[in-house]
């Protein structure tokens, strides 16, 4: 089974709207959900499923399939085969012997969206069922169902638990939940940066407009690009660097950061908000 690519951002666009899965795609956004689930009323859900289709780009096409347990769940399995896409989002991914039994049948990787308090629970166990690719965090429904609110505060602990839970599983990084604020470019590249500092690796999101400031918010400021060049220019072994001692762990974390340079579009959007501020 092809294992998916690195996802910074991850679009969602409603599946039961074709004509804008191009638009979509020509976002710099790194992966595309087609969603048959939250962004289709349950009249079009029949719709949405018959466009399904992978054709009109060359990034990852992940599809976020209706619950286990919805009336719509296993129409939408069955519409997926033969199309190639890059992986299955599941909502309201809770351990057991339904969500096991549907990870070993599936000829493509689970990203487990994680929503309920026992989803958060189940983590560490669905990090190891097979088929499953990535976690990811959807932190508005979670909120819901605990009845915390939606802030870093309430989260926190929901966050780290996911970070460790991929961390224990060789999973890569989790990716986190959506910023509902679609104009508030500062506001959506600080969640990121908040996601990005507690280990998480991308986003999901829900407007183009929101793609570059999601990869502002997880690309490395010029400080820390400035400090990890230092240290991997340090050589071997343990040397001191602006007063700070450097050695093999400290220089796996500059070679982190160097991967993680910006693009073009996040390092002008950046550069934009300086100027602004």
């Amino acid at each position: 089974m092809t294992a998916l690519p690195d996802i910074t951002v991850a679009l969602f666009v409603p599946g039961d709207r074709p004509e804008r899965f191009v638009k979509a795609a020509s976002t710099d956004a790194d992966a595309i959900i087609i969603d048959l689930e939250d962004a289709v009323a349950a009249d079009g859900k029949d719709q949405a499923r018959a466009a399904l289709k992978r054709d009109f780009t060359d990034k990852p096409v992940l599809v976020r399939v209706n619950g286990i347990g919805t009336p719509w769940h296993d129409r939408d399995i069955a519409a997926l085969r033969g199309h190639g896409f890059s992986a299955v989002v599941l909502p309201k991914a809770e351990f057991g012997p339904e969500f096991e039994t549907l990870c070993e049948q599936l000829d493509l990787p689970v990203v487990a969206l994680i929503e309920s308090v026992r989803g958060l629970a189940d983590a560490r166990r669905i990090a190891i069922t097979r088929n499953v690719g990535r976690i990811a965090f959807g932190s508005i429904d979670f909120s819901a169902d605990l009845g915390c609110g939606h802030t870093r505060e309430a989260l926190l602990l929901a966050r780290s638990e996911l970070v460790v839970a991929c961390r224990l599983a060789g999973l890569p990084q989790p990716i986190d939940g959506v910023t509902t604020a679609i104009d508030d470019a500062p506001l959506i590249a600080s969640d990121a940066r908040h996601a990005r500092d507690l280990g998480f690796s991308g986003k999901l999101c829900i407007h183009p407009r929101q793609v570059t400031a999601i990869q502002a918010g997880f690309a490395p400021d010029e400080a820390e690009v400035l400090w990890a060049r230092k240290v991997m220019a340090s050589g071997d072994g343990a040397v001191a660097i602006d007063g700070a001692m450097v050695d093999e762990p400290v220089r796996i974390r500059a070679r982190s950061i160097l991967k993680r340079v910006p693009s073009a579009p996040a390092a002008a959007f950046d550069a934009s908000l300086s100027t602004s501020q």
